[in-house]
């Protein structure tokens, strides 16, 4: 990269201070139009009030940059900033409006600035490098602010989600044990109407995450199935602790789902959230069951190795149902595939191709096309997998196609070790 330009940074101070002698209206400007460019920041007086107050502080922070030549090391985000981030958490507005709000205010301000510097009309030579400069600084500025409000949102959501649903859980705990329940009483408080479809939902994390998001992660990804799946209202979010909550998506009228659309909203998110659901219920016994569905899918998810990103019940429900005790299960598991329940790629291989054959009616061709192999490959495994289990693969042993299946979602959870 060539070197500066040694009047760059002097011909960069003109320009913002002539920028800042309308101050008032750029930062107002610049407000404007972040506003009319996100409606989710629409609507809510005191957070538009919050939100041109962080606009100001930043746009005069950075023409302050600018004009003095400062460092960005030395600058921390403004205190109107980092209240509007708590404001947004509070709000439950999402994060990626906050962090876009930032990406279109600055191009609104830069405006100004490339404005100011064509009037300036200074040399090609100076203009470029002083242009050059301007997007260095500002986009390092812009880096290093987001980063810190990212922080102080992530926290803000976390503490504000476990403070505000303290007693919402309490209230969920009474619903899902007691036998009577007044709708009338239970509908208001907890903001959420129970005579109507539901889909139970557990997501959860491995472990903490960095910056604090837990909780806030945990809520994003339960709103966002929400929206793809067009509920009518918010879902109903309640911690459990800081990794791990509980969902009911609202449904109405609808008593279908399509599973495709919410597997794909999840895989598609933050690798590290894992989520399991239950199958559609009507009112307050569906509102029960979904939950003890999705629960026990989450328990045999957690078990399994790899754990899987996204499961539905109606995949998983005989295994579910089943696995109350993991060890059982594997003992029942290896007397039923004997030598074959082993973790090496043989063996894997061998049970793939013996599930599908299973699942496919036991159809020689069938599974040839689903693996992309020759028929007479297909042959040649089922016949090692006969004799490696030493009972036949055919119609009819439902204990074989559960234990296969067991394996399939569980992996290396209910396998034996790998000889030496």
């Amino acid at each position: 990269m060539a070197a500066e330009h040694p009047e760059a940074a002097k011909q960069l101070s003109v320009v913002a201070e002539n920028v800042g002698s309308h101050l008032p209206e750029v930062g107002r400007d610049v407000a404007e139009y972040v506003i009319a460019e996100i409606p989710e920041l629409k609507g809510d007086v005191t957070v538009i009030k919050i939100l041109q107050a962080s606009v100001a502080e930043n746009v005069a922070t950075l023409l302050h940059v600018f004009e003095n030549d400062i460092p960005l090391d030395r600058i921390e985000g403004p205190a109107a900033a980092l209240e509007y981030a708590r404001r947004l958490a509070q709000r439950g507005i999402s994060l990626s409006a906050m962090v876009r709000a930032y990406r279109i205010g600055h191009w609104r301000f830069l405006q100004w600035c490339l404005d100011e510097l064509k009037r300036q009309d200074a040399d090609e030579d100076l203009a470029t490098a002083t242009n050059r400069r301007m997007l260095q600084v500002s986009f390092g500025y812009i880096d290093r602010v987001t980063e810190h409000v990212i922080v102080v949102y992530q926290l803000e959501r976390d503490h504000w989600l476990l403070s505000q649903t303290a007693a919402r859980a309490a209230r969920v705990r009474d619903i899902l044990t007691e036998k009577n329940v007044d709708l009338n009483w239970a509908e208001p408080a907890l903001g959420y109407r129970l005579r109507q479809h539901h889909l139970g939902l557990v997501a959860w994390l491995p472990t903490l995450t960095g910056g604090g998001e837990g909780l806030a992660l945990l809520d994003r990804i339960t709103n966002e199935i929400a929206r793809k799946l067009g509920c009518p209202a918010r879902p109903l979010f309640v911690p459990r602790d800081a990794i791990l909550s509980w969902g009911w998506l609202p449904l109405g009228s609808r008593s279908d789902v399509s599973w495709k659309q919410l597997s794909d909203v999840v895989e598609r998110s933050d690798p590290s959230v894992h989520v399991c659901v239950g199958s559609v219920g009507y009112g307050i016994e569906g509102f029960r069951s979904t939950h003890r569905q999705a629960v026990r899918t989450q328990e045999l998810a957690a078990a399994a190795d790899p754990a899987p990103q996204f499961t539905d019940f109606s995949t998983v429900a005989p295994i579910a149902l089943m696995a109350t005790n993991i060890d059982d299960m594997r003992a029942w598991v290896w007397g039923i595939l004997g030598p074959l329940a082993v973790d090496d790629e043989n063996s894997a291989r061998l049970r793939e191709t013996a599930q599908i054959f299973l699942d496919t009616g036991c159809s020689y061709t069938a599974t040839a096309s689903a693996q992309i192999l020759h028929k007479n490959t297909v042959q040649y495994r089922i016949r090692k997998a006969e004799e490696i289990m030493g009972r036949p693969v055919q119609k009819g042993h439902t204990d074989l196609e559960v234990a296969l299946h067991a394996v399939h979602y569980l992996g290396s959870t209910l396998l034996r070790a790998r000889p030496a």
